[in-house]
């Protein structure tokens, strides 16, 4: 089973940038779709963006579209979501996922519901 660990979240300016890290372990990395999700206080888990498994491809919420990029290097077992022009409503705790068994069709049709594994979290606070 793949552990999950973020990093990287903390208080930024509207306007500002923040790096996420997830390092992935007990696993191969190149194996899994990687995705990024977000819970604010009172809200579901919303999703954020999403990585194939050699990271040709990508998907991204629109609320984040043109702002946010993922990516990965699968020689450190890590995944990024590189975080720009950030806005107080991105204020969340920021989880990274995997997924090993499904096909990049599935998960861009409901990647809410089809991540397996998931990690701990990193809180990401803008203020206006």
């Amino acid at each position: 089973q793949v552990q999950l660990v973020e990093s990287g979240g903390g208080l930024v300016q509207a306007g500002g940038s923040l790096r996420l890290s997830c390092a992935t372990s007990g696993g191969t990395s190149s194996s899994y779709i990687m995705g990024w999700f977000r819970q604010a206080p009172g809200k579901e888990r919303e999703f954020v963006a999403a990585i194939s498994r050699i990271g040709i491809n990508k998907y991204y919420a629109d609320s984040v579209k043109g702002r946010f990029t993922i990516s990965r290097d699968n020689t450190k077992t890590t995944v990024y979501l590189q975080m720009n022009s950030l806005k107080p409503e991105d204020s969340a705790v920021y989880s990274c996922a995997a997924d090993s068994g499904s096909s990049w069709s599935t998960v861009v049709a409901d990647p809410v519901h089809t991540f397996g594994a998931w990690g701990q979290g990193t809180q990401v606070t803008v203020s206006s």
